[in-house]
């Protein structure tokens, strides 16, 4: 199941930069998420690459436009992406992946306070 990182104030910046995206690139990258939401983990390039530490990019080519979407895995086949952006230069930015981790860090620690609160 694909979801999209949602900031604690209910803000949900995947969404903000796909809407951002020309309607074709929306479109393909939203084909992606399908796609990645079917084959899970199996998911290979050209369409997916790991890129360290349990991040993934999901990788969207039309024309010469580059556009990504950073992702991770979560117990009982959760799929989170955190961010996307429009790649310009040959590797993805650090500044990208930082971004990632620290969205991953941050859901997964809501993620054990809401269970904790569940058991209370």
């Amino acid at each position: 199941m694909v979801e999209f990182y949602e900031t604690e104030d209910g803000k949900r910046p995947v969404e903000d930069f796909l809407d951002s995206l020309d309607n074709k690139t929306a479109s393909k990258m939203l084909g992606l998420m399908e796609l990645l939401e079917e084959k899970g983990d199996g998911l290979r390039m050209p369409y997916s690459k790991h890129l360290g530490n349990g991040i993934f990019e999901l990788r969207c080519k039309l024309g010469t436009n580059n556009t990504r979407a950073l992702y991770f895995f979560y117990y009982g086949g959760k799929i989170v992406i955190t961010n996307g952006f429009v790649k310009k230069t040959q590797r993805t930015p650090p500044s990208e992946i930082k971004l990632s981790k620290h969205r991953r860090e941050e859901w997964i620690k809501r993620q054990e306070e809401s269970y904790k609160d569940i058991g209370r």
